[in-house]
């Protein structure tokens, strides 16, 4: 099965990122056609600082490595590296309806927390199309927030199917229901807009400073608690072992559940978590022409796959002469 995703350089990868997609994604190094891209076009909606993209794009790729995706069993590339996907953008925008973007509330969203209402913004999910389509992915592994931009990449796949012939995949998404929405310090989403996150890569007095601000009612330590509306509760599920999380959730429903103890017992295990992973990014960062040459040899695998749909799409809609 072909399985497709990517992640914007635009900040510091958080578990949220980890649990959302990374996790999935190198998981199927070993069973499927995996393609993995640093989406450094759809960043520009937010950074614009050149040398901030430029290192964060370098970086994203040391994080990917660092958590274990191996470049020779998958296509690793970065999103700019293949100038097809901007094409086919251009394509899929002339029969994409206007209502059906409009439609999509990320645009809102993003401009409601501050970020410049531009074309790039509000056309965001037809890049995402395309990034999906021009590999004819079959799967997408996807936050319950991307979901919406998934079905924006399935309705125009079956309209230009039906307007030009048979010619694209209809992707499916892959949401993992325990993982799909990551609560961040503040009980939102996870998000590095939102400024609420755990960074995979974050270490010492900086990360213990974020741990112990994730935000917790007042109620007493010898008192019930909920643990279906508790953000810490809903985070160190994702890192202890089953045995510990009964332990825990007991504490919590009959009382003697001490936020401050959870916490840096949290700390202690993003710290076993992601120990190595931290030491192998120092090593890879290190190393940037590695970096690139990593980068360079994806960019042409994935360009190989690329140019074989869009020669179809030109040819489908006339481009061909």
């Amino acid at each position: 099965m072909k399985i497709l995703s990517g992640i914007q350089p635009s900040g510091q990868l958080h578990i949220g990122n980890y649990f959302g997609m990374m996790q999935t994604m190198i998981a199927h190094m070993e069973s499927d056609e995996l393609y993995v891209f640093i989406v450094d076009l759809h960043a520009l909606t937010s950074v614009r600082e050149r040398d901030r993209l430029a290192a964060g794009t370098l970086e994203a790729a040391a994080d990917f490595l660092a958590l274990g995706l191996d470049p020779d069993k998958c296509i690793f590339w970065v999103q700019s590296d293949v100038p097809e996907v901007c094409e086919l953008t251009w394509v899929l925008s002339t029969i994409a309806p206007m209502g059906l973007i409009e439609r999509c509330t990320s645009y809102k969203d993003k401009v409601v927390k501050g970020i410049s209402a531009t074309h790039g913004l509000f056309s965001y999910p037809v890049l995402m199309a395309a990034d999906i389509l021009l590999y004819q992915a079959e799967q997408v592994p996807v936050g319950k927030d991307q979901k919406q931009h998934l079905e924006v990449a399935r309705d125009l796949a079956i309209k230009f199917n039906n307007e030009y012939g048979d010619t694209f995949v209809v992707p499916e998404p892959a949401i993992n229901e325990s993982t799909a929405i990551v609560p961040g310090l503040d009980g939102q989403k996870m998000s590095k807009s939102y400024g609420n996150t755990l960074p995979i890569f974050l270490e010492g007095k900086e990360l213990k400073k974020r741990v112990m601000a994730i935000a917790t009612d007042a109620t007493p330590v010898e008192e019930p608690k909920n643990p279906d509306t508790c953000s810490l509760y809903k985070i160190m599920k994702l890192f202890a072992t089953p045995a510990r999380m009964a332990e825990i959730h007991n504490l919590y429903v009959g009382g003697g559940a001490a936020y401050g103890y959870l916490k840096l017992e949290l700390l202690d295990l993003l710290n076993d978590t992601f120990g190595a992973a931290r030491r192998k990014k120092a090593e890879l960062l290190g190393d940037p022409a590695m970096l690139r040459a990593i980068l360079e040899k994806g960019r042409d695998k994935a360009r190989a796959k690329a140019v074989v749909t869009l020669d179809l799409v030109r040819d489908r809609v006339g481009l061909k002469y």
